[in-house]
């Protein structure tokens, strides 16, 4: 009888374990991604100000920042961030950052 009690206890233990990890998973995807969002606006905007980029590819930029977050929102919605869509955030993030990186050092400048 105190066996069964203790692999109860046990079972219990594992599932509150496994569940805030999974929370925290999540939330540090999330405090990750809006970093990350926070760096790539930033860059934007010191390129805008240098006239580095122009204001056609800023507005695009912003554009594909705004399909980023609406993207992040989306897949945070039901709680849990899976690693595919964890994956897929990444790649649009550095899909973004290499535009941004391209626009800051082509030949195009408002100077």
């Amino acid at each position: 009888m105190d066996s069964s009690i203790i692999s109860k206890s046990g079972l219990a233990v594992l599932f509150v374990v496994l569940l805030t990890s999974t929370m925290g998973l999540s939330q540090d995807t999330s405090t990750r991604a809006d970093n990350r969002q926070q760096y790539q606006r930033a860059r934007l905007a010191e390129g805008v100000r240098d006239g580095e980029v122009t204001r056609r590819e800023a507005t695009a930029l912003r554009s594909e920042q705004r399909h980023i977050r609406r993207s992040e929102r989306r897949v945070e919605s039901d709680g849990t961030v899976t690693r595919r869509e964890k994956r897929r955030l990444d790649r649009k993030q550095d899909r973004a950052s290499r535009h941004i990186r391209r626009a800051k050092n082509n030949k195009v400048d408002n100077n």
